[in-house]
């Protein structure tokens, strides 16, 4: 029995929540994996150990998102093949995919423990933990080829409506880290070093297990190790539509690096706080960022098919469910951050610190469940080059400059950076309106 799923005929808001049910749980897990690092850390470290998983992690994050972000050309070009019912050559855009990610891992695995140190020093790690910083970089940057294979094998899976695999995969990394963690942090005293060889060990035993699932599964077209080759043609073409959105993400991710090395500047305790926040960030997006991944694959199948008017059905569906969500989060996050800051840190300094960078992201909340989905929406059309440019221009000409503004108006607090990105957010959003409006205004002039 095969799970590709066809999103071109019947109901639109039932299979896309079923779809997005799964990618949501798997984010989760993700976020939970993530997330138990720092939480061990900070019932059974120093702030100084919960500081450098904060800074290290941040890093870590950009460049799986980095990864990610790559592999959705695999998602969106194998996706809109099934939409055109193009099947068959789905063996060889896995193959070619797999050929190139598995050099970009290795490359990864080299380049990033040799840099650590100086990854560090430009994060602007405090003093105090600079050391432990560098560690967890190294050991992460030694496991690259883990992390990668992990987000390529999700991105197939998703290209043909099959969520629940990636699901059940992260599913055995997040306890294969909890347990890793309880053993080399709270028993061994490991602290960051700890953290990272559990993340690492983690990503890896996901990958063997995904790769016997592959083994036992049917598809609906030829797969073999033979067809694991460069195909210059189908790379050419998964570079073409992964690389703007995989450079987009970056330079996002980048912007955040840099509000996180400015907020270094202000001490061990902000620099643990806002380490916190991101974490508690990771969930309280979970529902517009699991939309965000789910209606990719569902209107590049759509495109494929030629039915827009069905994909624009579904944007529209998913922002209202999101919408919900995020406004639950809003007032969850601004009134009562404290509640999941001290989740994860036990120093009463560390976890209001936390709580007030917290407020600005629940402010967020308000916006992202239109801005994920219509990122989302526009990777699936193909749109990439768009993504990247609003991408671009919310980090650069928006996020940074108002961090440095707010990093030197006195007092100078957390709230007011973290206030950085509903900013850019709200500017994003008025970027992809106007070119929905363009895209809808083209559709007529075509017909």
């Amino acid at each position: 029995m095969t799970n590709e799923k066809n999103f071109t005929e019947g109901k639109i808001i039932g299979p896309l929540m079923m779809f997005a049910l799964p990618v949501m749980f798997a984010l989760f897990l993700q976020a939970m994996y993530g997330a138990v690092d720092l939480m061990v850390v900070g019932k059974f470290s120093v702030p100084e150990e919960v500081s450098a998983v904060s800074t290290g992690s941040q890093i870590m994050l950009t460049i799986g998102n980095l990864i990610s972000s790559l592999a959705m050309g695999t998602t969106i070009y194998f996706g809109q093949q099934i939409g055109m019912g193009k099947l068959k050559l789905g063996g060889q855009i896995i193959g070619a995919s797999i050929a190139l990610f598995l050099t970009i891992g290795l490359c990864m695995s080299i380049i990033i423990p040799i840099a650590s140190p100086q990854i560090a020093a430009m994060m602007q790690a405090p003093e105090a933990a600079f050391e432990q910083t560098v560690s967890y970089i190294r050991i992460c940057g030694m496991g690259m080829i883990a992390i990668v294979s992990y987000n390529l094998i999700g991105a197939i899976f998703r290209s043909m409506g099959d969520s629940k695999t990636p699901l059940i995969t992260v599913g055995i990394a997040c306890v294969v880290n909890i347990v890793g963690d309880l053993l080399l942090i709270a028993v061994l005293g490991l602290g960051a070093k700890g953290a990272a060889i559990a993340t690492v060990s983690a990503q890896l035993v996901s990958v063997v297990a995904s790769l016997f699932i592959i083994v036992r599964q049917k598809f609906s077209f030829e797969f073999n190790l033979k067809m694991v080759r460069y195909d210059g043609e189908i790379i050419g073409r998964v570079l073409k539509l992964g690389t703007p959105i995989a450079l987009q993400d970056f330079l996002v991710g980048l912007s955040f690096l840099v509000v996180q090395a400015i907020v270094n500047t202000l001490g061990v305790t902000a620099s643990a706080g806002v380490g916190v926040a991101e974490k508690v960030c990771g969930f309280i997006m979970l529902v517009p960022a699991a939309f965000m991944q789910s209606i990719s694959a569902f209107v590049a199948q759509n495109v494929g098919a030629g039915k827009m008017d069905r994909a624009l059905k579904a944007l529209r569906s998913t922002i209202v469910v999101s919408f919900a969500f995020g406004f639950a989060m809003f007032i969850l996050g601004f009134f009562r951050g404290d509640l999941l800051t001290g989740i994860f840190a036990k120093d009463n300094s560390v976890v209001l610190a936390g709580a007030e960078y917290l407020k600005a992201y629940a402010v967020d909340c308000l916006f992202t469940c239109f801005l994920f989905c219509f990122i989302g929406f526009y990777n699936g059309v193909g749109l990439t080059t768009f993504v990247m440019v609003q991408g671009i221009i919310g980090a650069f000409l928006v996020r940074i400059p108002v961090v440095i503004l707010m990093s030197k108006w006195e007092p100078v607090t957390l709230f007011h950076i973290g206030l950085a990105t509903p900013c850019s957010t709200v500017v994003q959003i008025i970027m992809c309106f106007g070119c929905l409006y363009w895209f809808r205004r083209k559709r007529v002039s075509n017909k």
